[in-house]
């Protein structure tokens, strides 16, 4: 069992990412005592998405394929549309997500985030929600989708929209807490 103040987390993003999704989450964490990187495309800070602008930009602190698993208690993939639809076409990007469930650390997904997960092949046979538009493509996946602010399934977390952030904190904390899981097929 870990302690959160122990723990080490990573969030993968993209430009496109929903402003709240990363920084809320990355903000709760470091502000609860985990040390928090964030890893982009590039290693470069990136733009987020707020209401139909471009937002703010988030720093980084390496580039995706520099990040190793086993450095990582758990991963965090912001949604917004823009960010997982880039991210879930990047080979690098789902290697790392795959490394992470080998592992059976706790991944996180918001909103759109789940694409990625359906990109990975770590979604058959789990309970996973997600924003409204992409549960059939959950479905399809093999996923068993429910309609809840936040589902976690083997230490697979996912919510549905910025209104679960503090519910999705919350339960990445409680997976990090309770240490490593044995994943299903991953």
């Amino acid at each position: 069992m870990a302690k959160i103040t122990e723990a080490k987390i990573l969030i993968i993003s993209t430009n496109g990412f929903e402003q709240s999704e990363l920084e809320f989450p990355r903000d709760q964490l470091r502000a609860k005592g985990a040390e928090v990187h964030v890893a982009t495309l590039d290693g470069k800070a990136i733009t987020g998405w707020e209401g139909t602008d471009w937002g703010r930009e988030a720093e980084a602190d390496l580039a995706v394929e520099d990040a190793d698993a086993t450095k990582y208690d758990a991963l965090v993939i912001p949604g917004g549309q823009i960010n997982p639809d880039i991210l879930r076409t990047k080979p690098e990007v789902i290697a790392l997500v795959r490394a992470f469930a080998h592992q059976g650390k706790a991944i996180a997904a918001v909103c759109h985030g789940p694409w990625v997960l359906i990109e990975a092949e770590i979604v058959a046979g789990r309970e996973m929600t997600g924003y409204p538009s992409i549960r059939t493509d959950l479905k399809n996946a093999g996923a068993r989708v429910v309609d809840v602010p936040v589902a976690c399934d083997s230490a697979i977390i996912t919510s549905r929209t910025p209104d679960d952030l503090e519910a999705f904190v919350a339960k990445i904390v409680e997976e990090v807490e309770e240490g490593r899981h044995n994943q299903k097929a991953a």
